[in-house]
């Protein structure tokens, strides 16, 4: 059953994801925002393609981008995924932190390259194949970003839950800046 209308967009993280709809979303979508920080502090991103497999993001870039370098010194990274594009409309988004694991062995290099080369030319299996090849260069390496928090968004559902059409077990649970932030804000704002 679903509750009256909302009133205001103040508490959105009730609209997140399950697993399944998460999954859906990375295997939908092939192309994301990579993020980490420069040594002097500063947030970087750029836009990779990607392939999401063993509750992993996997990725590839050559080992002298400054990416590369940088996250050897700080394995920490974001990713932000969206469903712009895809088949399953506008509106919904994923950002997962993680850390990376650099790959450069032969068997990692195997699976990985042809998958990446089938997603990025699923209808054309001979484009495929040369992307593999050309992927397989010596200064290559394979990115692992094994997921730790995740944050997720389905605009869709504000959508019906602004006209009260949203079932209550579509919610998913308050994050922290709904649950405790808000409340503290609230407070220094003498709201309450």
């Amino acid at each position: 059953m679903a509750d009256a209308p909302i009133h205001d967009y103040e508490q959105v993280s009730v609209y997140g994801m399950n697993d399944e709809e998460r999954d859906e979303l990375l295997l939908a979508n092939g192309e994301c925002a990579f993020n980490w920080s420069t040594k002097d502090g500063w947030p970087m991103g750029v836009i990779m393609s990607y392939i999401w497999r063993r509750g992993s993001f996997w990725l590839t870039a050559g080992a002298h981008r400054h990416r590369i370098e940088a996250v050897r010194r700080d394995p920490r990274v974001s990713i932000v995924v969206t469903s712009t594009g895809t088949r399953l409309g506008p509106s919904k988004s994923i950002t997962a932190k993680g850390r990376v694991t650099i790959h450069e062995d032969a068997e990692t290099k195997a699976w990985f390259y042809p998958e990446l080369a089938s997603m990025i030319n699923p209808k054309d299996e001979a484009a495929a194949k040369s992307f593999a090849e050309f992927l397989d260069s010596p200064l290559r390496v394979i990115l692992e970003v094994v997921p730790e928090k995740w944050i997720t968004y389905d605009g869709v559902k504000m959508a019906m839950d602004s006209v009260g059409k949203l079932p209550q077990d579509q919610k998913t649970q308050p994050k922290s800046s709904d649950a405790v932030r808000m409340a503290k804000e609230i407070e220094r704002r003498g709201l309450s």
